[in-house]
């Protein structure tokens, strides 16, 4: 800190002179007192390739809308399923319960934030990693691996089973109030820990309340229920007294477990590609399968994607959204704005540099449904189903560009037989474990 240099008035006196003779910085004055940043940069030129017509396009059901919360992940996955189920039952429109999922993660993430706080109840108040999980607490986002865990432990069930109520749209409060409370257990528990008395002997209790306070939220999961629909003939159909892992089954039917590999593309030094890892304290179902990645180069996942969409299979992916987009039109694309040329400053930075440097890192999962094709068999733009509503793109569908695809995506769902010997044999690599606190430990939102 002693060596630190300060700024003297003779340099501010240069940088000011140096503003007022900069015609651009005088346009750029005017035209920010009433104008955004996003607005004064934004270039037109972005909005004429951004027609909505792909040479891949897997006709889906319409997009759902997870309102306030930080479900998508959740949201994402299940229109993957639902795919199947309307497949299965011959119908065209369905949803899943996206509040039967996002009630069994709460819970389940709260009992995994105990058993943390347990384990790390002996380390100093100021120790990086328990201050970590005391400061993030538990959240809505998740990852795809996630899912699965709560997939195989509860199953499914349809939206009409166990609908949306208030706080499962509009997660905020609730979840300040979760978190206000775990961490009112975490210090019950060092206090146990510090007068030589098991902590874990205080943790049924708190899974009572915690069990309680979430019902009162999102109401309490159904035990049996009837599914009832009609089919695209207008035929009645009903089902009664399933279980969620009955309906699973029944209509879902995919081993999530097996035949599902999430791939990441995170080209730091790092983590080598063609290699397995994974990132401590991050999960939800304790005793599930834990949060793992392959990662491997852009090209690989590109060609795992392609093939997919060519089969007419639909695939969850995560990407960093809060660049270079405009919600409205539906558009991600690097071409979008024009901030250099707006400020005469430089803003580019290579992927590995983001991610190195926090610049970036995934934070939304959604479903990629088409593609555009150049002659020779390269991506131009591709097709997503979001879950903002129907208000935004095309009726709630997006699109990427090339460019922005390959800087700003992550990860990738797809399924085994899509995939190469070499990424197949890469499977079997013994995982790096990397801190929560890791880029790739993000979570979707």
């Amino acid at each position: 800190m002693s060596d630190f240099q300060g700024v003297s008035k003779e340099t501010i006196g240069s940088l000011s002179a140096a503003y007022q003779k900069d015609p651009l910085c005088r346009a750029m004055t005017n035209a920010l007192y009433k104008t955004s940043v996003f607005n004064v940069s934004f270039r037109p030129q972005s909005r004429q390739s951004a027609q909505f017509a792909f040479s891949i396009d897997i006709p889906t059901m319409e997009v759902t809308n997870q309102k306030r919360s930080g479900r998508c992940w959740i949201f994402a996955a299940l229109n993957v399923l639902r795919e199947r189920v309307a497949k299965a039952c011959n119908i065209e429109k369905f949803e899943l319960s996206q509040n039967y999922m996002a009630f069994w993660d709460k819970f389940e993430k709260a009992n995994y934030f105990l058993e943390s706080a347990i384990d790390l109840a002996d380390r100093p108040a100021d120790d990086r990693l328990l201050t970590f999980i005391l400061e993030t607490g538990i959240a809505d986002g998740g990852q795809w691996d996630m899912f699965v865990n709560l997939v195989v432990k509860y199953g499914v069930v349809p939206k009409a089973a166990m609908e949306e109520t208030f706080q499962s749209s509009s997660t905020g409060e609730m979840n300040r109030l979760l978190n206000t409370y775990l961490r009112r257990c975490a210090a019950a528990f060092r206090a146990a820990k510090a007068k030589g008395e098991d902590p874990r002997a205080l943790k049924g209790a708190m899974l009572e309340d915690i069990y309680k306070y979430l019902c009162m939220n999102f109401g309490e999961p159904p035990k049996t229920f009837d599914f009832e629909y009609y089919d695209k003939d207008k035929n009645y159909h009903i089902d009664r007294g399933l279980t969620a892992q009955d309906f699973f089954e029944k209509y879902v039917a995919a081993d999530l477990t097996n035949d599902y590999i999430s791939l990441t593309n995170s080209p730091t030094q790092d983590k080598p590609f063609y290699q397995n890892y994974t990132i401590d304290y991050l999960g939800n179902v304790a005793e599930g399968h834990p949060v793992q990645y392959l990662n491997v180069p852009m090209e690989d996942l590109k060609e795992a994607i392609l093939a997919s969409l060519r089969d007419g299979q639909i695939v969850w992916f995560g990407s960093d959204v809060g660049h270079s987009g405009d919600r409205e039109m539906g558009i991600w694309s690097t071409e979008c704005f024009d901030y250099e040329g707006s400020f005469g400053m430089k803003f580019d930075m290579t992927k590995e540099e983001t991610l190195d440097l926090r610049q970036s890192a995934m934070n939304h999962a959604m479903v990629i449904t088409g593609v555009n094709l150049d002659e020779n068999g390269k991506p131009l733009k591709w097709k997503i189903q979001n879950s903002w509503s129907d208000e935004h793109g095309e009726k709630g569908f997006y699109q990427m560009s090339a460019d922005w695809f390959d800087r700003y995506v992550f990860q990738a769902v797809v399924q085994r037989k899509y995939l190469p010997e070499k990424i197949l044999d890469a499977l079997d690599t013994l995982p790096l474990h990397f801190y929560p606190w890791d880029p790739m430990g993000t979570l979707a939102d």
